[in-house]
C-alpha cells in the first residue's frame, strides 16, 4: 500500500491532471514492487507555493508506504517523478521536493479494519 500526495502551484486542467495520475501511479507500482491497485495518487494543483522565495512553479510530494522504500528506491522514485512532473507540467526537479514515510500496516486503515 502507498499514497502519494503531490502539491504544485501549476495548474493542470483535467486532462493533464489524468495523465499525471496514470503515469505516476505506473512509476510508483512498478519501481516499490506493488500492484497498482494498492496505489493511490492524490495531485493537488494550483496550490499556493513559494520555495527559495520565489512562486515559479514548484512542487513538493510525501510518499507513505507500507514496505518497499529504501535508499535506492526512493532515489528512483525521486528521479521518474520528477522526470512526470517536468514533461507535465514543465517543473523543473531542482524546484521539487518529495518525502519518504514507512508506515506499519496498523497505521493504516482500509476497508473499514487496518493493514
Amino acid at each position: 500500500m502507498s499514497t502519494l500526495n503531490l502539491f504544485t502551484n501549476v495548474p493542470a486542467d483535467s486532462v493533464t491532471c489524468s495523465d499525471i495520475l496514470q503515469d505516476v501511479t505506473k512509476a510508483v507500482a512498478k519501481i516499490i514492487g506493488q500492484p497498482e491497485s494498492s496505489v493511490m495518487i492524490l495531485l493537488n494543483s494550483g496550490v499556493p507555493i513559494a520555495f527559495a522565495r520565489s512562486e515559479e512553479p514548484a512542487a513538493y510530494g510525501q510518499l507513505v508506504s507500507i514496505g518497499g522504500l529504501g535508499p535506492d528506491v526512493n532515489g528512483k522514485l525521486s528521479e521518474k517523478i520528477s522526470e512526470i512532473l517536468k514533461i507535465k507540467l514543465d517543473i523543473p526537479s531542482f524546484r521539487f521536493y518529495i518525502s519518504f514515510y514507512e508506515s506499519p500496516p496498523s497505521f493504516f486503515g482500509f476497508n473499514g479494519s487496518t493493514f
